[in-house]
């Protein structure tokens, strides 16, 4: 079983089905490992941990005031110390959201360096596409975040937040975390090398 199992990874004609197969079980994996993590309350670097989360969190909170503010013009209420930000939306009321700690990017960043760690690649584009795509993250949250409440905004309701927070929004970020990986598989995993021609041959003259 063993032998046929590695002589299945090894054909290059299933390389497409053991990418995705290693990337659904270290997605899973990670899934239920960082579960367990938070169960045991991060131990035995809780403090570390507990820092960076707020550092998250109010980086987040004054990157998304920023992008609303200068580049959609939007007049922002906000509350600092909860991090709330609000804004009118078309009904004449306020539309909200309010940036927690699971609302930061430290789960997907810890979801990425898992990720690529352990999947297969050449290190020394590791050692620069992982630091891109954590910078990608944070950005692709920053869009979520303004995302939410500009969907809000738009079309005020009661269902309106569940709708773009649990499926619009969450699909989108994990879609762009997906794309980052298909980027890495194609362009530097799986990139083909190109073949070498001999010059050690010259042309007869006959």
């Amino acid at each position: 079983m063993n032998t046929t199992l590695k002589k299945y990874i090894k054909d290059p004609k299933n390389r497409s089905i053991v990418d995705v197969g290693l990337f659904i079980i270290l997605i899973l994996s990670f899934h239920f490992l960082y579960l367990g993590w938070q169960a045991l309350e991060y131990w035995p670097i809780k403090g570390a941990i507990e820092k960076l989360s707020i550092w998250s969190v109010n980086l987040l909170f004054s990157q998304c005031c920023w992008v609303l503010d200068h580049v959609f013009g939007i007049d922002l209420t906000t509350i600092s110390s909860t991090r709330v930000i609000a804004a009118l939306n078309k009904d004449g009321g306020f539309s909200l959201v309010t940036i927690a700690p699971e609302c930061a990017s430290l789960k997907q960043w810890l979801h990425w360096l898992f990720l690529m760690l352990l999947f297969p690649g050449p290190w020394r584009h590791k050692a620069w596409f992982i630091p891109a795509g954590l910078v990608i993250i944070e950005w692709t949250n920053v869009v979520r975040v303004c995302g939410i409440l500009m969907m809000q905004m738009q079309w005020p309701g009661p269902n309106t937040f569940h709708i773009a927070h649990d499926y619009v929004f969450k699909v989108f970020f994990y879609l762009v975390i997906f794309l980052m990986w298909m980027l890495w598989v194609e362009k530097f995993k799986n990139k083909k090398k190109p073949i070498e021609t001999s010059t050690d041959q010259q042309p007869s003259n006959e």
